[in-house]
Parts: C-alpha cells; sequence; structure tokens
C-alpha cells in the first residue's frame, strides 16, 4: 500500500489529458498516469521534470496541513535536482 499519494492532471505536447499520480512506496517516488477515469494506471518508467515540479509544488502545498514535513520537500529537491542537474530550483 502506498504511504502518500498525490495527484494532478496536465496535457501533453500532443494535446493528450492525463491524470498523473506519484506514490511514495519504500523511500521512492513511483509516476502513474491513465487518459480516463476507468483506465487502468500505466506505470511511467521516466517522468519529465514538469511531473517532478508539479510534485514538488504539491509537497511544499501540503506541508502546513501536516501531511508532509520540511525533511520530504528536501528529499523531492535532491531528486530533481539528481535526475535533472540542468534545472533550476
Amino acid at each position: 500500500m502506498a504511504k502518500v499519494e498525490v495527484s494532478w492532471r496536465r496535457t501533453t505536447p500532443e494535446g493528450v489529458r492525463l491524470q498523473v499520480c506519484a506514490q511514495f512506496v519504500g523511500g521512492d517516488w513511483r509516476f502513474f498516469s491513465r487518459e480516463r477515469r476507468f483506465d487502468q494506471w500505466q506505470p511511467m518508467k521516466e517522468p519529465p521534470l514538469e511531473d517532478w515540479l508539479e510534485l514538488l509544488d504539491a509537497v511544499q502545498r501540503l506541508i502546513p496541513r501536516g501531511r508532509f514535513q520540511g525533511e520530504d520537500e528536501d528529499r523531492v529537491r535532491r531528486r530533481i535536482c539528481e535526475r535533472f542537474p540542468e534545472a533550476e530550483l
């Protein structure tokens, strides 16, 4: 079972609307996507920077509500810097 789950919607460059879900399981973030509500969630092997930034934004917004802690934000930032060294945070 997922410890924490965050979801959002985005549009691909091809114009396809996606629902994206990120789950924190076993110390790692796993991303899934689907086009429609009743479609099966498909794992994303290499989520784009856009999804990582959405996750960071969601974590920052949920810290005051008590769902995340400050070190969770730091962990996401470190993971983004590891995967995308050119990204400016």
